[in-house]
């Protein structure tokens, strides 16, 4: 399935439309960085067991807590709107 350029542009100007230039230079510049940071870590490799062994150290969040700031930030978005 080919688009045509006339097809590409409608379907740019519809996601400029919904997601506004802010939200997509944010997208973007995250995106970017996040190339950034896996082509980095393939270059450089991860030799170091450390990594692993502090990883499996950290205890698992408390989810009930998690849930709660989550159930409180939307509560609050909801009383600015």
């Amino acid at each position: 399935m080919h688009f045509s350029p006339l097809q590409l542009v409608l379907i740019l100007v519809i996601v400029i439309l919904l997601f506004g230039t802010k939200k997509l230079r944010s997208m973007g510049g995250d995106l970017g960085e996040a190339f950034k940071n896996f082509k980095k870590a393939v270059k450089d490799g991860d030799d170091t067991p450390e990594a692993e062994k502090t990883a499996q150290q950290i205890p698992p969040a408390n989810t009930a807590n998690v849930q709660g700031n989550v159930i409180d930030v939307q509560a609050r978005e909801k009383d600015k709107v």
